[in-house]
């Protein structure tokens, strides 16, 4: 914003106007005023461009925000790194510092990298849900140390909106909220925390996630979450919406287009909330939940992921066949957010768990296979490389 204020020509607008042109002003009498623009220096930079107007008696000053021509966004689906409830049988060896060694250097090839932070960052306490039987049953407590295996890897951003968001009570949401923020990670999804905006690289972003759970932002809540995502979209370049919704199981890899229910809980129609959101806003879809893959989709020029699956979850999740398979989805798009092109990496989960790249791409072969079937007049191509080419485009 440029304010303009009445003052005498100070030593520095002149040295500003002697190097872009002449300077027909002159400090021979203190009574000559210039209408001048005064500028935060702290905000002009590499991503702005000064440029000086100037009449007979004045000069103003503007600042033009500069915008990337081509953005890169990266989503991945679930991350547990391990939990030490019921006990620490179930983290990794050396605090995890290895879990995503062999991918860090592609989550960092990007300008936002996102991923759904499953459970809570918490020592130890809270309040657990409670278990009939902790052997089976599956909250998760992550140590705070291995938290800062996520800033290494290079992600800059988290949804909180899950069904283990809350698997602590409210210590274990205050404390990932605090762990996260002394990392410098955006997140955004509980009740306390809707929504996130931030600044990358000159342009700012809009990020906020759904769930069907107590204590985080309602996805069968369409109204408020519209609200929420047409705020985002007058102040952001680019707006980031996460969902965690949609059944559960390799038997529900399709998209349904209606409301789908697991264990009796109302999961939402991932399909009517994904395209209203764009209809209010958004620009890219992340969506996980079902711990398998779903297909993509193009909705007025946006990409929509319905289910990222498992991607680093540790110890206490089911990896056999379709759930051990996941993407690392790279989407590129303009200033505005349209979708470009994409890239997707196939990684799978072996053992324990962490992703590994997968040399037969089966994640790639399962996305292309499900995208022709939900989604057969969408003239999205898939090509066994995972390159993501809109023919519209």
């Amino acid at each position: 914003m440029i304010v303009h204020s009445k003052v005498a020509l100070p030593i520095w607008v002149c040295v500003l106007i002697v190097l872009f042109g002449s300077c027909k002003s002159t400090l021979k009498t203190q009574q000559s005023k210039l209408d001048i623009a005064i500028i935060d220096s702290a905000k002009v930079g590499q991503d702005s461009v000064v440029t000086i107007v100037q009449t007979q008696d004045s000069v103003e000053i503007n600042v033009h925000r500069l915008l990337k021509d081509t953005l890169s966004i990266i989503g991945v689906g679930d991350i547990m790194m391990g939990t030490n409830y019921p006990d620490n049988n179930y983290l990794p060896p050396n605090d995890g510092k290895y879990l995503l060694a062999e991918v860090d250097s592609i989550l960092q090839d990007a300008d936002v990298t996102f991923g759904n932070l499953e459970g809570v960052i918490l020592n130890d306490g809270g309040d657990a849900k409670y278990c009939k039987n902790p052997e089976i049953c599956y909250i998760f407590r992550s140590p705070e140390v291995i938290a800062q295996n996520l800033l290494k890897a290079g992600f800059d951003v988290m949804s909180t909106a899950n069904n283990h968001a809350g698997d602590f009570g409210n210590p274990g949401r205050v404390n990932t909220m605090r762990v996260l923020d002394s990392l410098g990670i955006h997140h955004a999804g509980l009740l306390s925390k809707p929504y996130e905006t931030f600044m990358m690289d000159g342009m700012k972003y809009g990020f906020a996630a759904f769930s069907p759970n107590t204590g985080t932002m309602s996805i069968n809540d369409i109204p408020s979450a519209q609200k929420i995502v047409a705020h985002l979209d007058s102040i952001s370049d680019i707006v980031i919406i996460s969902f965690h919704g949609g059944a559960e199981g390799s038997k529900y890899q399709r998209v349904t287009r209606k409301n789908e229910y697991f264990y009796g809980e109302n999961r939402g129609n991932v399909y009517d909330f994904a395209h209203k959101m764009i209809d209010s806003g958004a620009d890219i879809i992340f969506g996980h939940g079902p711990h398998v893959t779903r297909a993509l989709d193009i909705y007025k020029n946006r990409i929509i992921a319905y289910s990222l699956g498992n991607f680093c979850t540790y110890a206490r999740f089911n990896l056999r066949g379709d759930n051990g398979l996941a993407p690392i989805l790279k989407v590129f798009t303009n200033s505005e957010g349209e979708f470009l092109y994409g890239q997707l990496t196939p990684i799978i989960q072996l053992g324990s768990g962490g992703p590994k790249i997968d040399k037969q791409n089966r994640v790639i072969g399962k996305i292309r296979d499900l995208t022709k079937k939900d989604f057969p007049d969408v003239p999205l191509m898939i090509d066994e490389t995972g390159r993501i080419t809109y023919l519209q485009n």
